[in-house]
């Protein structure tokens, strides 16, 4: 009896990992961009994303690429909820709140839009100079760049928190079943004690 619940408690785990979804949104300079899929690392390639206000009101859409991810430009300063249906009664629902996205809209950025100047101090003839300057254009290249090397670690990092939490919950599963065992041991061991002296 104990073999078939544990049997049924793995089973029924394993469902249940397999078909959470996992949503994520974040700024991405002037952009939002996010990523969709389920827990198992299984992204939702090609899904229309909805885009809504809190209030419900429709402001836009876009799709996932390949690898599940995607970008939307926003059109007002308000929070953005994200919507995929990915079939079989999986939706993904996440909020962007705007206000991480309005320090880059309302330039409390760090480079004025002309560029920035650093003085270099290196001896070498190229930067004897003494300035070197970076356009803007440069920095969207460099953002895009770092962008593209970050999505990997996000992935990854995703992945190990959802690891870790199925591992914590079959880790507390392991310490019930032995709690229950012991107890079962020491209340047979008291049986045939009991059985020996009658």
């Amino acid at each position: 009896m104990l073999a078939v619940t544990v049997l049924f408690l793995a089973a029924a785990t394993g469902q249940a990992q397999a078909h959470k979804v996992i949503a994520s949104v974040f700024a991405s300079g002037t952009d939002i961009e996010g990523e969709i899929g389920f827990s198992n690392g299984d992204m939702a390639a090609d899904t229309v994303v909805e885009v809504f206000d809190e209030q419900g009101n429709k402001l836009g859409q876009t799709k996932t690429d390949s690898d599940g991810f995607f970008t939307y430009t926003p059109t007002s300063q308000v929070n953005h909820v994200f919507r995929a249906d990915l079939g079989a009664g999986h939706i993904a629902k996440t909020t962007f709140d705007i206000s991480e996205l309005s320090s880059v809209l309302t330039g409390d950025q760090l480079a004025p839009t002309t560029g920035v100047t650093a003085k270099g101090t290196g001896d070498s003839p190229n930067t004897a100079s003494g300035n070197v300057a970076v356009t803007q254009e440069q920095e969207v290249l460099i953002a895009a760049i770092v962008r593209d090397e970050l999505r990997p670690l996000r992935r990854e990092i995703t992945a190990y928190k959802e690891k870790n939490d199925f591992q914590s919950i079959l880790g507390g599963i392991g310490y019930i079943f032995g709690f229950f065992g012991i107890a079962y041991y020491i209340a047979a061991r008291r049986l045939r004690a009991k059985d020996k002296q009658a």
